[in-house]
């Protein structure tokens, strides 16, 4: 198999809103999914199917790829995925723009034998990792490589674009060898601080606990490790939302401008948290198009030069 990964195939997932039960969702279309570590992931706790971080590929039309990608994080208080809502979706209307999209499952406080801090962050920045030096295996680009994450996955994505490394040239896994750096974040009703009045408190219990040491929740509170070299980030949240109060944005794109980081937000009065791509939200429905615009601007949606 060339030494990459074997693959699997998807056929039932569950999607929930952050904080709810998980109902049933639609089956999706059959698509190729790849293990982070075919060999088992950093302290995996077991061996069932919640214990292995992997990847759903969904890769344009040849003819219409861009050569951009995104790797996306479904929300769910890091206790559960809302795997379809926002990820199939996400994927779904990504590849619509010729964007390859990678749905990440990482691990949480109730997949396998449990996972907190510090899996979830391992295997996002694994997937970037792993996107990135099989660039020419998925035809895309890799300078053109994002993260998207929604509520307590778009702290997972805003975590790894602030805490990223270079790469170790001298690894033994090719994989380890690439940096882990997104090239741009878009972040939707994000989880940003676990150490605000705003935070979403189930996030961060199931990240790291119930009595949390101060310099860990600093550390993972987002808005205060921005630095200049933090990627240009599209954000969107809601005023209504009550769940993810929308300061968790507002900070954030306070933090990105002092830091001279390009970004943009976009804030609109009404929808609830979860909407994902938000067809039935009035106003807040047209993110997905002001996202894609950005996108543009960016370069992300040209046709890659031969």
């Amino acid at each position: 198999m060339n030494g990459y990964p074997r693959i699997a195939f998807v056929c039932v997932i569950i999607g929930t809103v952050l904080g709810a039960s998980a109902p049933a969702q639609k089956a999706p279309v059959s698509h190729e999914v790849e293990l982070l570590w075919p060999d088992g992931a950093p302290g995996a706790k077991g061996s069932a199917d919640g214990d292995k971080p992997k990847l759903t590929i969904y890769l344009p039309r040849k003819q219409k790829a861009t050569g951009a990608a995104v790797v996306i994080c479904p929300g769910g208080g890091y206790g559960h995925l809302a795997m379809d809502h926002e990820g199939h979706q996400i994927a779904e209307w990504l590849n619509s723009l010729g964007v390859a999209g990678f749905i990440l499952e990482y691990r949480h406080r109730n997949s396998g034998a449990g996972y907190g801090h510090p899996a979830p962050l391992q295997d996002a920045q694994r997937a970037v990792r792993m996107v990135r030096s099989k660039a020419g295996r998925y035809g895309i680009d890799p300078n053109r490589i994002g993260i998207m994450g929604f509520s307590a996955g778009g702290h997972l994505a805003s975590t790894a674009g602030t805490h990223f490394e270079t790469g170790n040239a001298e690894a033994k896994d090719p994989i380890d060898r690439v940096s882990c750096r997104p090239d741009f974040m878009v972040l939707v009703y994000p989880v940003i601080s676990l150490a605000e009045s705003f935070t979403h408190k189930g996030s961060g219990r199931n990240l790291l606990g119930d009595n949390p040491e101060p310099k860990l929740l600093d550390y993972l509170s987002n808005e205060r490790q921005v630095t200049p070299e933090t990627p240009p980030t599209f954000l969107v949240h809601t005023y209504e939302d009550r769940t993810v109060p929308a300061e968790n944005s507002v900070y954030f794109y306070l933090a990105l401008r002092k830091a001279k980081v390009p970004a943009e937000m976009h804030l609109y009065q009404k929808g609830r948290h979860g909407f994902g791509l938000g067809k039935t939200v009035g106003a807040a429905s047209s993110w997905p198009v002001r996202c894609a615009e950005w996108m543009r601007g960016l370069g992300l949606l040209g046709k890659r030069s031969k």
